[in-house]
């Protein structure tokens, strides 16, 4: 019986032959944590008085509460710091050097197809974007991973989602994610992973296709699979580390289910509180909002960037709504520099932060008081997610979030023509 990729994967990294619902131990990549799960890691590493260390296998990226909010973020971002010293971890990004860690995990070539990726962050499944299993994992998880090399797996059912069409106007992969999510719900996808098929896959960006599968984990997924053509081999060949090897399924591979989704059809998308599922088009909503925020791992490359300052470019900021604009790394942050898109952004009275996770997860910066609304190109939209449990987050696209913040409430740029 042929394999689906998440399958074929499992099987090379466990030297078994795997399929779903057995369990292996599998040789890991790379492991990676950030400043919140990783001192946890680190504590329980240290109880295991070894000297067993996988030093090039593991990343350490402060991306949470950096530069640190307060004191116990700060003692964090120092336990970071001294572990990667004390054990001398050459793939440690410090403030100012980094961003975002799944960001910095594909920037540095550390996510690459084929390869076996896990991560103390529930977004690692970001990289199936280029054709890797990447899933979340617990901080002690992390320790064994980066202890032993290894780690188990239950082999994950798979989702085949078949895609034909293009994208029309300002719709993109965001609008599909949440059109997926939309209708299976946040549990549909519970344990398994989706693989992306069909023709439609050639019209999608690689960046397009990290955001899909970083919302995977947003209906349960383990992991979300595109296949590598052209695109991905172009979106890697200046970064990527070392060997890699594309992996395609079976053509008698085995799936739990099948959805198609026709692109020409996928129309704008806004996922209202207080979860991802709850989706409806753009051009059905009349939300009047406080502020927009452009970032987060989803969202905050720099093609989401361009595309925002496309639709704000000559255009002011509404009264009263404040525009945060969070580049997902430094070299993000660079490149809206050098190709003038910074000033676009400042010349429209958005205020530009350098790269952090703070606002997305409600950890501090652009918090929201009591009864205020924010549209947001990051994943999650759960109740007092980015501050008070009475504020509103609404979940869309790059392009939908800029008009949005034009417009005073959720528009598409469509909606702004004649402004």
């Amino acid at each position: 019986m042929g394999k689906t990729i998440a399958e074929k994967i499992l099987s090379e990294k466990s030297g078994t032959d795997a399929y779903a619902g057995q369990i292996v131990v599998a040789n890991v990549d790379y492991v990676m944590v950030n400043d919140v799960t990783g001192p946890i890691a680190f504590r329980e590493y240290e109880k295991l008085k070894t000297k067993d260390l996988r030093k090039d296998r593991l990343v350490l990226i402060p991306d949470h509460y950096v530069p640190n909010k307060d004191i116990l973020s700060a003692e964090q971002a120092k336990e970071m710091r001294d572990f990667a010293s004390k054990h001398g971890i050459k793939n440690y990004f410090e403030v100012g050097k980094g961003g975002v860690c799944h960001q910095v995990m594909i920037e540095e070539g550390f996510a690459a197809p084929g390869r076996l990726i896990v991560g103390a962050d529930s977004h690692t499944c970001t990289y199936g974007g280029i054709n890797a299993f990447s899933t979340g994992i617990g901080s002690t998880e992390a320790c064994a991973a980066f202890t032993t090399g290894r780690l188990w797996f239950k082999v994950p059912e798979t989702i085949k989602v078949e895609l034909t069409g293009k994208f029309v106007g300002s719709a993109c992969g965001k609008d599909l994610i949440i059109r997926i999510i939309t209708d299976i719900g946040v549990d549909g996808a519970n344990y398994k992973v989706f693989e992306f098929h069909g023709p439609g896959i050639a019209n999608i960006s690689v960046s397009d296709r990290l955001t899909v599968s970083n919302m995977a984990i947003e209906a349960g997924g383990k992991g979300g699979i595109f296949p590598c053509d052209k695109l991905t081999e172009e979106y890697i060949k200046d970064t990527a580390k070392g060997e890699w090897k594309a992996v395609e399924a079976d053509k008698d591979a085995k799936y739990s289910s099948v959805l198609r989704y026709d692109l020409s059809k996928i129309v704008p998308m806004v996922a209202y509180p207080h979860l991802p599922e709850n989706g409806h088009p753009v051009k059905d909503s009349d939300v009047k909002i406080d502020q927009a925020y452009l970032g987060s791992c989803t969202n905050g490359r720099i093609e989401d960037m361009r595309i925002a300052a496309d639709v704000v470019k000559g255009r002011k900021v509404a009264d009263g709504v404040r525009f945060l604009v969070v580049p997902a790394s430094q070299k993000v942050f660079r490149q809206m520099i050098d190709e003038g898109i910074m000033q676009v952004f400042l010349d429209s009275g958005a205020f530009v932060s350098g790269p952090t996770c703070g606002a997305c997860l409600g950890g501090y910066m652009g918090i929201l008081a009591a009864g205020e609304k924010c549209v947001s190109s990051t994943n999650r939209n759960f109740i007092g997610r980015m501050g008070d449990k009475n504020s509103e987050v609404y979940l869309a696209g790059p392009a939908v979030v800029a008009a949005s913040a034009i417009a005073g409430k959720i528009a598409t740029p469509e909606q702004l023509e004649g402004q």
